[in-house]
């Protein structure tokens, strides 16, 4: 299975890069995660933010293929536990596609992403940096990975 963890921004600091690929490398062969990393749009005074959603949006969109399994991350969505994740996983890997996880930038996803998505997951109720999200993303995937092949990491 592979996963496409399509987020906006780039040149993240170095610990956000070093956290990501530590859980990214635990993963095996047969769950591939790969970051596409999305420009912000740009938001400068007096400019509408509306408009660089719509620039992000139509980025990360671009890198979804048609037949990809599209999860947007959105304060809106479901909140799932590890167990419910690993279930969705397992639901995922069933699917023979591959598996798209949208993150927006400090605005959020457009309602075009939004409408894409055949999930809409939300990680907490918390606001987290977007920095941070990609690392909880990688390590929450590695862990329900886990759970699903009985490795004792999910203790």
């Amino acid at each position: 299975m592979r996963i496409k963890l399509i987020a906006v921004g780039t040149k993240m600091p170095k610990w956000v890069t070093t956290g990501y690929q530590e859980y990214k490398k635990r993963l095996t062969a047969e769950l591939k995660l790969d970051l596409i990393e999305i420009t912000p749009g740009p938001r400068t005074k007096g400019a509408a933010v509306s408009r660089a959603i719509e620039k992000e949006s139509k980025q990360m969109l671009a890198a979804v293929d048609r037949n990809d399994f599209v999860i947007a991350l959105d304060v809106t969505g479901e909140s799932w536990d590890t167990g419910m994740l690993a279930r969705n996983m397992e639901d995922w890997r069933m699917l023979g596609s591959n598996v798209c996880l949208l993150v927006g930038g400090p605005d959020g996803l457009s309602s075009g992403c939004l409408e894409r998505a055949q999930q809409i997951w939300s990680l907490s109720a918390l606001t987290y940096p977007h920095p941070l999200v990609r690392i909880i993303l990688a390590e929450q995937l590695y862990r329900a990975w886990t759970l699903l092949n009985n490795h004792p990491y999910h203790r």
